[in-house]
C-alpha cells in the first residue's frame, strides 16, 4: 500500500562537487513534517501554536471560548471556520532557531536556522484519503493525544499509516492544562495498545488540569534524572508565548514541593523501565519521545519544536517503482502530494502541492513529468502558509512547494530532470459512499461539469461515470459522507453552482475488468462505472450480493481496493 522509504541517508561532503555539497547542507537544516490525530485533539490549534513560537505570527489565531473567534492559520475553508475542524490539509513553511547544543529544551545560542515544513492534515476520519496523501510527502509524524481520552479510533488508523511506511513518531499529549487521565496510565495504554515504547522527554509538573511547567529529563549518562524545571505563566486566551522561567532541581523543589518531588520520583521510575530515548530506536520505529503540552496555553510548544529539530530525520533517499534509491544530492525530482483550488478567492487557480524528494528546484526550471513524459514549465512555484502565498526561486529536498495552475498533475505524479525517474503511486482508497451530483439549475451546467472536474482533479471525491447516467449525473464516491458536504458547499463557493445530491444505494466498490462488465450489470443490485483514471468500478449493494456473485460467478472481476484502514 505504501510507498517504500529508503533508510535515512547520512552522506558526508568528502568528494562531492559543491552544488552537491550545498544540497545535502540544505537537506540537512530541513525537517518536514506531519501532524496526525483523532478530531478534536488540538492539532489545528498546535499546529498555529508552533508558528506563533516560531514568530512567523505574532498572535495565535485560535481564541476559544471568546466571541468572534478568529481561525486559524492553517484553516482557510469557510466550512473549516463555521465548524471549527480541518477538512482539507494545508502546508506552512517557516523559519525556526534552534539551540546549538541539539538537546531538546536545552538552552544554548540560538543561531542555527532550520526551515521547517509542516503539513496540517483534516483531523475528521471522513478524509483519511487526504491524509495518507500527506504521509507520503513527510519524513516524522506528530501524534497528538488528548490527555483526557487517551488513544483514539482515528489516532490508531494514521499510526499504523506511519508504521506501514516506516515514519518516526514523536507523540505530544494534548491539553494537560485540564482534567485528564495519570500520566503513567497514558504511556500504558500507548505501550499496550499499538506496541510503541514511549519514552518521555519532558515530563508534566502538576496533574492534568494543573499544568505548572515541565520536568526536563536527562539523555545519555545523566538519563532519567531531572535536568531542570522549565515553569511556563499563562497570558491571556493563550494567544502570545508563553514566559518560561528555568528553575534547577533544588529551585524547583523549593518553590513546588511535593509536587515537584512527585514529578522527579515518576521520572526515575521511568528509567527503571526502560523508558529512555534511544535515537536509533526511534528512527527504527520502535519508541516515541513523548512531550506534555496545553497547544491552547502555549505550553510544551517550544520544546516540540526543540524535539523535532534534534531527533526528528532530515530528507533521506526516497525508492523509485523499480526500489532504487534517488539520493537526496541527486538531479531534481518531487512527488506531487495534494492538489488544491479556491485558496485565492481572487484567483480560481488551481495549486498542485510537491515535495522535493532530490536536489534544487529553480523557479522557471523546465521539468518533465513522468506520467505523460511531457515537459513542464515550473515559472508559478509558490511557498504557501496557510492562504498567504510568496514565490519560491529556490528549494531543496524536504520543501514543499506550490505550482500554479498545474492541470496536468495529480496526487502521486512524479516531476524530475535527466536521470529519468518515477515514484510509485498514491493508491485512491476504497471508497464507502455513494451519492449521485446533480445541477440544480441547467443553465448552470457549464459551470457544474467544471466544477466536478476540479474536485475529482483535486482527489476530494472520487468522479464515477457511465453511459446510462451520463455526464449530467455523474455518481460521487467518497470514504465519508462528509466529503459529499465539502463539495456541495465548494460548488456554491467557488462556481456559484446549487448542486443536488442524492444518496445511491451501493455499500461497496471493487474493481473489475471490461471482461466481467457485460455480465455484472446484468446482476441485480450491482452497477459497473469508469473512475476518472480509466478504472473500472462495480458498485454493489451489501457483503450479502457481492458473496452470491462471486459463489454463483466465480470467474467474474470482483478485487478489492485499498481499505482506508489498511
Amino acid at each position: 500500500m505504501s510507498t517504500p522509504q529508503a533508510p535515512a541517508a547520512s552522506p558526508t561532503d568528502a568528494g562531492k562537487p559543491a552544488s552537491s555539497r550545498e544540497v545535502l547542507a540544505e537537506a540537512r537544516r530541513r525537517r518536514t513534517f506531519a501532524v496526525i490525530s483523532h478530531p478534536d485533539a488540538g492539532k489545528s490549534t498546535l499546529t498555529e501554536a508552533l508558528a506563533l513560537h516560531a514568530k512567523v505570527i505574532s498572535e495565535a489565531g485560535a481564541v476559544h471560548g471568546k466571541a468572534g473567534r478568529k481561525s486559524t492559520v492553517s484553516d482557510w475553508m469557510e466550512m473549516e471556520k463555521a465548524r471549527g475542524i480541518s477538512v482539507s490539509s494545508t502546508a506552512l513553511q517557516f523559519n525556526y532557531s534552534s539551540p546549538e547544543s541539539g538537546e531538546p529544551g536545552a538552552d544554548g545560542d540560538a543561531d542555527i536556522v532550520n526551515v521547517i515544513n509542516l503539513v496540517d492534515t483534516p483531523g475528521h476520519s471522513d478524509f483519511s484519503e487526504d491524509t495518507y496523501r500527506v504521509l507520503t510527502a513527510v519524513d516524522a509524524a506528530v501524534m497528538l493525544i488528548d490527555a483526557a481520552k487517551g488513544l483514539e479510533p482515528q489516532t490508531l488508523k494514521l499510526f499504523q499509516v506511519c508504521r506501514h511506511r516506516g515514519i518516526p513518531v514523536i507523540t505530544v499529549i494534548n491539553k494537560w492544562d485540564r482534567p485528564g487521565r495519570a500520566p503513567l496510565e497514558l504511556l500504558d495504554e500507548i505501550d499496550e495498545r499499538i506496541g510503541l515504547t514511549p519514552t518521555p522527554l519532558f515530563w508534566p509538573v502538576g496533574i492534568a488540569g494543573d499544568f505548572r511547567g515541565l520536568l526536563r529529563r536527562g539523555t545519555g549518562d545523566a538519563a532519567g534524572e531531572a535536568v531542570e524545571y522549565i515553569r511556563f505563566t499563562r497570558t491571556a486566551g493563550g494567544a502570545k508565548i508563553a514566559p518560561e522561567e528555568n528553575l534547577s532541581p533544588d529551585e524547583a523543589l523549593e518553590r513546588e514541593g511535593d509536587t515537584w518531588t512527585e514529578a522527579a520520583e515518576e521520572a526515575e521510575l521511568l528509567s527503571a523501565s526502560g523508558q529512555d530515548h534511544d535515537q536509533e530506536m526511534f528512527l527504527a520505529g520502535q519508541t516515541s519521545p513523548v512531550i506534555f503540552a496545553s497547544a491552547m496555553l502555549n505550553f510544551g510548544v517550544r520544546q516540540i519544536l526543540d524535539t523535532l529539530v534534534a531527533l526528528a530525520p532530515p530528507p533521506g533517499a526516497r525508492l523509485d517503482i523499480a526500489d532504487k534509491p534517488r539520493n537526496v544530492d541527486d538531479a531534481f525530482s518531487a512527488v506531487v502530494f495534494k492538489v488544491q483550488a479556491g485558496m485565492d478567492t481572487a484567483h480560481r487557480d488551481r495549486l498542485a502541492f510537491m515535495r522535493v524528494v532530490s536536489g534544487v528546484f529553480e523557479r522557471g526550471m523546465v521539468v518533465t513529468h513522468a506520467q505523460t513524459g511531457k515537459p513542464f514549465a515550473t515559472k508559478y512555484a509558490l511557498t504557501v502558509f496557510g492562504r498567504e502565498r510568496t514565490t519560491v526561486e529556490n528549494a531543496y529536498p524536504g520543501d514543499v512547494v506550490g505550482l500554479v495552475n498545474a492541470t496536468a498533475l495529480a496526487p502521486g505524479h512524479t516531476l524530475y530532470v535527466e536521470p529519468k525517474v518515477e515514484f510509485p503511486p498514491i493508491p485512491s482508497f476504497a471508497p464507502e459512499h455513494f451519492a449521485i451530483l446533480r445541477a440544480e439549475s441547467a443553465s448552470k451546467y457549464k459551470q457544474f461539469r467544471k466544477a466536478v472536474d476540479q474536485l475529482d482533479s483535486e482527489g476530494v471525491v472520487q468522479i464515477l461515470r457511465n453511459d446510462i447516467r451520463g455526464d449530467a449525473s455523474p455518481v460521487m464516491a467518497a470514504v465519508g459522507p462528509m466529503q459529499f458536504e465539502v463539495v456541495a458547499a465548494r460548488m456554491k463557493a467557488e462556481y456559484n453552482v446549487d448542486p443536488k445530491i442524492e444518496p445511491l444505494g451501493y455499500a461497496l466498490a471493487r474493481r473489475t475488468d471490461p471482461a466481467s462488465e457485460v455480465e455484472l450489470n446484468r446482476q441485480r443490485g450491482v452497477e459497473v462505472f469508469t473512475r476518472s483514471d480509466g478504472v473500472l468500478l462495480a458498485l454493489v449493494s451489501d457483503k450479502w450480493r457481492l458473496q452470491y456473485i462471486q459463489k454463483e460467478l466465480p470467474d467474474l472481476t470482483l478485487e478489492p481496493l485499498v481499505a482506508a484502514t489498511d
